[in-house]
This record gives C-alpha cells, structure tokens and sequence, in this order.
C-alpha cells in the first residue's frame, strides 16, 4: 500500500472513449473542470475502451502509458473522465501509486470549493460523504487491514474501517436532518412568493454560459460571476420590476453532461427553483462552436429534475464575442423564442424584458376609480403595490388615479367581485 499524498494540483487526464474519434468537446469540458478545481494540466491521454476492465477500467497497454507519462510529466495526481467503481479507483491507485479521482469526485471537489451558503456547505458534504463511503477499504495506511501475527505490526483493520463507517453514516443522517429543516424553511419562503401571486422566472443553461451576468444585469444585485465552470452553486433568488409589473428571478446552479445522479439528488433544493418556475430563462453562449449540443444536454437535465415541460425563452449571451452579431429577438413559428443579447455589455435586455412581459401576460392598465369608504382594505393593497399615482377625499369616499398590472387589477378585482376596480379591466374581445 501507499501513502496518499496531500498534494495533487499536478493532473494527468485520462478521457475514455468507445470506439471511433475520441469526443473533443467531452474533452475540452473535462480540462476545463480540471483547471476550474485548481489543477495544473500535466497532460490528457486518451483510452478507447471497447470492453472496460472491470479491475482498472483501462487494458494493462494503456495502464503501462498511463505509468509512463505520470512518471514523466511528475503528475502526482490522476483524473479520469468516467464514473469509476471503489475497486477499479483502488486497484488504479495501487499501480499509479498516485492519488485517483474519477469525474464524480472532480465535481464534488470544485463544489466543495464554491459553496457558500450554510445550505449549499450541507448538500455538499452530503454528497461527499456517500461519495465516499464505498471508498473506506484500503487506500489510506491508516485503515490498513489487520497484518499477520508478528509483535508490533497488527493494525486496526476492520474495526478501525467498521468505526469509520459508523461515524460516516452517522455524520449523514444529521446531515441529512439538517437539510430537511432548511428544506422546510426554503418551501416556506417559496409559499410566501407564490402567495404574493408574482411569476417565478428561474435562469438555467450549461455552466459558465453568463447566467449569473444576466442575473445581475437584471436585478442589479451583485451575484458572484466569473469565467469558469460552477463559479455560483447557491441558488439567489430577487424581485425583478419589469415595465407591466414584477416577477421572481432566480439563478441556478449550471448543468455539464451527464451531471452526476448523487450531485442532482444533493442539490435537490436549488434545482427545484427551476422545476417549480412558470418560465425558464435557458442562458446559451452564443459563441460556443457546440452551443446546439449544449441547448441537448441542458434539455436532458431539466427532463430529469422535472421540468423538462416548463415554457422556456432561449437567450443567446455573450454576442460581444461574435463579430458583427447584433441584438435581436427571433420568433420562430415552430420551436422556441430566441433572445440574442450581451448581457455583459447591457445590449438587449430591453428585448429580453420586453419578451418576459410578454409572456408573463404583463399588460398594464390606468385609470380613475371611486373607492367608497368600506372599501379601506382594497385602498391599502393599492398602495402596498405601488399603484397609486394620486388621491383624493371626501365625504363619499377616496378617488385614486391607478397604474397597475392587468394581472393584479384581475385579481383584485375578483377579490372585490369586480366592482370598483372593473372600470379597469379590458373588455373579453380586448385582452388578445
């Protein structure tokens, strides 16, 4: 056995492939996830594997290469773009002699490092720990298994592994309790929005697509956002006034392909934030050569968190980086509405928050409405949206001068049983 080291910023790649061309863009994602967890590229080897060695996943050539090049290159850590089983890491580990982690692990590690929230810290130690608990048995001298019978040399073996495992599976269920209450407090918070009846409106897209830009472009808040993979983890969610009334924005985490099923069940409760929206901003890089592929792989996640049936408006960002390109909104009479903007440069928003009001049904109305004097507690709901341009009083009552969104003046009016707010409301053959 060896000694695990510490260190481990200096990665050999290893990208397996069926047979055929080995796929450029799955290889470029993965030395993008790698430098995303601070690792410095040492080299990418690629291994087409027809038949996967249920011991080392790769054939004993390209195990030998693999040894070569580590040695070579001084990579004291190996990264392999495939889920990996306990043993095949193991049994890798043990031929290395270098510290292995598969894609599973890469990704746990760069959320280990975004998280920031009290949330997001939990549901990633979460899925860290059942990461790792198939992963105890040998690889770390200290859980050696139990030596022969000489003075001096019996370890701890199995009790040592069984101990750790208690204390594993224990650490998951607090864990596992904790979350439920931030689950219980997150839902409440979500019922108070959808009581307040506003549209929820929640960013989606492939990682680094510029959703967290878009987000503050929009909201004026001051979301983190940088230039790689998985910089935001922690759902942030603001009020967005838009010019036929307000909606809930929410940003999200960013999807790669084949999103670990273990990091979807742990983030369960920042993808519902898209799952339980009336529409999805789905954030494309507009000068990504793949972005069609990316738009396919976004698509399969939303299937599989349950949302894959929410309307959703494609915006195409970054434009600044395409020469000559242009804001535009195409409206396609088959397939979805395209927003092309930069949301770093603040070109064609106005189109994007035009086409949110437009499909939110955002219309607004104004006029005079006589409110008698009863009528005290639909006066202060008036006011508490903002919608009181002017008043007066006197003896009959109060004579406000509205401006306010046709979905709030329906609502209150139906509250009201119509009367006085129907002077507003658009007659049927009007509203379309």
């Amino acid at each position: 056995m060896f000694e695990r080291s510490r260190k481990g910023e200096h990665a050999l790649l290893i990208q397996p492939h069926a047979g055929g061309p080995p796929d450029e863009g799955a290889s470029e994602e993965f030395t993008d996830l790698a430098r995303s967890a601070g690792a410095t590229i040492a080299a990418l080897l690629t291994a087409r594997i027809d038949r996967p060695s249920p011991s080392t996943l790769i054939g004993s050539g390209k195990l030998e290469e693999v040894k070569a090049a580590a040695d070579a290159t001084g990579a004291d850590l190996v990264l392999v773009n495939f889920p990996l089983s306990p043993g095949q890491e193991r049994n890798l580990e043990k031929f290395l002699e270098r510290r292995v982690l598969d894609r599973t692990g890469l990704i746990l590690d760069i959320f280990a490092q975004r998280a920031r929230s009290h949330e997001g810290k939990l549901q990633v130690e979460l899925a860290q720990l059942r990461h790792m608990a198939t992963r105890l048995v040998r690889g770390w001298t200290h859980l050696e298994r139990q030596r022969g019978g000489s003075i001096g040399l019996r370890g701890p073996g199995e009790t040592q592994l069984e101990t750790d495992r208690r204390l594993l599976q224990k650490r998951v269920e607090q864990l596992q309790k904790r979350l439920e209450k931030v689950e219980v407090q997150r839902t409440q918070m979500r019922r108070a929005r959808v009581r307040s009846e506003l549209p929820r409106v929640a960013l989606v897209g492939y990682t680094n697509a510029g959703k967290s830009t878009l987000f503050n472009a929009l909201t004026g808040a001051e979301a983190y956002a940088a230039d790689k993979l998985f910089a935001t983890l922690d759902p942030t969610v603001r009020r967005v006034d838009l010019s036929g009334g307000s909606v809930v924005l929410a940003d999200t985490v960013g999807f790669v392909r084949d999103l670990p099923h273990e990091l979807v069940a742990a983030f369960r409760s920042t993808l519902s934030e898209a799952r339980e929206a009336d529409l999805l901003l789905h954030v494309i890089d507009a000068a990504d050569p793949i972005r069609e592929e990316r738009i396919a792989q976004v698509d399969e996640v939303l299937q599989e968190i349950g949302a894959g049936e929410i309307p959703q408006l494609l915006v195409f960002n970054k434009i600044d980086r395409i020469e000559g390109a242009q804001p535009r909104h195409d409206q396609p009479n088959e397939g979805r509405e395209r927003i092309w903007l930069s949301a770093r440069d603040g070109t064609g928003l106005d189109l994007l928050q035009r086409a949110l009001a437009q499909r939110l049904g955002m219309r607004r109305v104004s006029g005079r409405v006589d409110l008698p004097a009863a009528s005290a507690r639909l006066r202060a709901r008036l006011h508490a949206l903002g919608a009181v341009q002017a008043e007066v009083h006197d003896e009959s009552g109060w004579h406000l001068d509205l401006d306010l969104a046709l979905a709030d003046a329906q609502r209150l009016a139906a509250q009201a049983g119509g009367h006085p707010l129907e002077v507003l409301l658009p007659a049927p053959e009007d509203e379309f």
